[in-house]
């Protein structure tokens, strides 16, 4: 359970979130001048206060940044959007097929392959040599 934190301490939280300065925050969260910087350190130290900061910088950090459905649905009314242009629609399209997986890179291989080689009678070491002497 977080331990209580007053008014002030909240203040000075929110106030660290935005600038990243604690004397600055201090300052603005009541604090004299004169002690901003000593009782900004100290607050920082405090698990209550420290624990609001992460918190509130999750919270913030997770409604700015965009997951997978809201890409996608983002994706999906571009494409759908007669107003936007055939050729970002037609992008957006793409985008969406190759995130579920509707294309297949083809990769071509232009070395030796050997057929019926049976390698479980061989040691680990044997094995690292035939792995390493590709380098």
């Amino acid at each position: 359970m977080m331990a209580k934190m007053t008014e002030k301490q909240k203040r000075f939280a929110d106030y660290y979130i935005k600038t990243g300065n604690a004397s600055e925050a201090a300052r603005n969260a009541g604090y004299s001048a004169k002690t901003a910087h000593r009782i900004g350190q100290e607050n920082l130290q405090k698990p209550a206060i420290y624990k609001y900061i992460e918190k509130r910088n999750k919270e913030l950090e997770d409604s700015r940044t965009a997951d997978m459905k809201e890409v996608r649905e983002f994706w999906t009314g571009m494409m759908r959007d007669r107003m936007v242009e055939p050729k970002d629609r037609l992008k957006a399209s793409e985008f969406i097929a190759k995130t579920n997986g509707a294309f297949i890179e083809r990769v071509e291989h232009s070395g030796e392959v050997q057929n019926n080689v049976d390698l479980s009678d061989l040691t680990v070491e044997e094995l690292r040599k035939i792995a390493n002497s590709d380098d």
